[in-house]
């Protein structure tokens, strides 16, 4: 039988493999002046793949309340010597109220390496795997962390496909090699489209399926769920750098369960470190 959420997740798939297949098959101008190419690399859930230009970083603050719970990231990316290879690392915090819980507290932190497989060219997208290592640093007993290392990886693909849309493509796993004794695999594919309705306001439209693995009292639970996003950004070209503020409206869809609204905060900060020759 096809229910309300298996349509839900065929229709989605439909969105993230056009985010996928279609950047390989499209044609994209490259010049500079393109709406498309002035604000990049400021996406809410969909990873973009373009590393920080070499002596350029940027600082993102994410701010997140889906149902009763807040989240609040922050992230700081570098590039380490040249745009090939990116350094950076991310520590959450949250605010848990749903289901009972009353914790608040620094979550699990990560530390990711980024390489620049391909750059972006006319026919070709920007490709850019990501592997990141997984600190159990949040209070598992409180329900702000897993309680067990781990590692994840992603693989972003990206491409302008016309003066002003870019469409995105990920797909990646996460590995906790001891969660109360056991090993739990979780599996992500999303997508995006970002239409630049000028080279400082973009419109976005993100999409991410997810098949997550928990430990509940020593058994493997599993949950599939679908998240769809529409969202926009604006950005201010300043003499100091590229601030970016953006705002995004994530609806949650769960397999057996009520559908979860939320809300999304975005800032970030882009400037250099170090003077140009």
């Amino acid at each position: 039988m096809v229910t309300g959420f298996t349509c839900k997740m065929r229709a989605a798939f439909g969105v993230c493999a056009a985010a996928v297949l279609f950047p390989f098959a499209a044609f994209a101008d490259d010049d500079d002046k393109r709406s498309a190419k002035a604000l990049q690399d400021n996406s809410f859930l969909i990873e973009e793949a373009y590393n920080q230009e070499p002596g350029v970083v940027q600082h993102i603050l994410g701010l997140r309340r889906q149902g009763r719970d807040w989240d609040l990231m922050f992230t700081q990316e570098w590039p380490v010597f040249s745009q090939k290879h990116q350094f950076s690392y991310s520590i959450p915090w949250a605010r848990l109220r749903s289901d009972g819980q009353r914790a608040s507290g620094i979550g699990d932190v990560m530390f990711n390496y980024r390489y620049q497989l391909f750059e972006e060219t006319m026919s070709g997208p920007a490709v850019a795997p990501r592997f990141s290592l997984i600190v159990p640093s949040g209070d598992e007993t409180r329900g702000l962390g897993d309680g067990s290392r781990g590692f994840q990886f992603n693989l972003p693909v990206s491409k302008i496909v016309s003066d002003r849309v870019t469409l995105h493509g990920n797909a990646g796993f996460t590995h906790l090699f001891n969660v109360e004794g056991l090993k739990t695999d979780s599996y992500h594919f999303g997508g995006s489209a970002i239409y630049a309705a000028n080279r400082e306001l973009n419109f976005m439209f993100e999409v991410v399926h997810e098949w997550n693995e928990s430990v509940d009292t020593g058994a493997i639970v599993r949950e599939r769920s679908l998240t769809v996003s529409p969202g926009l950004r604006y950005a201010f070209n300043l003499d100091a750098g590229q601030l970016v503020l953006g705002a995004g409206a994530p609806i949650v869809f769960t397999e057996g369960q009520r559908t979860s609204y939320g809300a999304i905060l975005y800032l970030s900060f882009e400037h250099a470190f170090l003077r140009k020759k």
